[in-house]
């Protein structure tokens, strides 16, 4: 099983892989996130990738996300979450994954509080790839790292409306990428409006 932080950063690039199939007229596309544009989806993990960085850098940051997560934006989408990429490289490299830090959750784990995060960025790459009609496969490695993080969690704290929504059907033929998308609670046949 990969730890949490070589998930993250190898997850960074994944994101950012898909961030640049963004078309600069396409970020208020919808997204399998209901009620979310893409830009909501790039908001919403940049502000996320951001908080991490300033809590692993001893900078205190206080969690505020931005509603709708894409105010959180300035300026350009891509060079926004360039900008965010280095510093988050750059503060997990070479962390001590076991150090307690205190977070919004409580006192947590640096590893711990990577998971998540980490995670999340392989779930919103999907979600962006789709608000343009495109795949992407989710790595293997990264649906088994996904699965560690969320299986010992009790129901109650993984499907709710600010996490998972309960899983969705799944084809038979389904590729594992779509199966565990179909997992997170989302609808693997999800696909944006004709038209659009």
């Amino acid at each position: 099983m990969i730890p949490p932080d070589v998930a993250f950063l190898v997850g960074l690039e994944f994101f950012s892989g898909t961030v640049r199939r963004i078309g600069a007229s396409d970020w208020g596309r919808p997204s399998p996130c209901e009620g979310w544009s893409a830009l909501d989806v790039l908001g919403h993990v940049g502000a996320a990738v951001e908080f991490g960085t300033l809590l692993l850098t001893d900078a205190g940051p206080v969690w505020s996300p931005a509603d709708p997560p894409g105010d959180a934006v300035k300026g350009e989408p891509v060079v926004w979450w360039d900008a965010l990429v280095e510093p988050a490289r750059r503060a997990v490299a070479g962390v001590d994954l076991t150090k307690v830090v205190d977070s919004a959750m409580g006192p947590r784990t640096i590893g711990e509080g990577l998971s998540f995060p980490a995670l999340d960025l392989y779930v919103h790459a999907w979600d962006l790839a789709r608000s343009v009609g495109d795949e992407v496969e989710l790595p293997a490695e990264a649906i088994d790292f996904a699965r560690s993080v969320i299986e010992p969690l009790p129901e109650v704290a993984v499907r709710n409306e600010r996490v998972f929504a309960p899983p969705t059907f799944a084809p038979i033929d389904a590729s594992s990428s779509l199966a565990f998308i179909a997992w997170t609670g989302r609808d693997p046949r999800w696909a944006p409006a004709v038209g659009r």
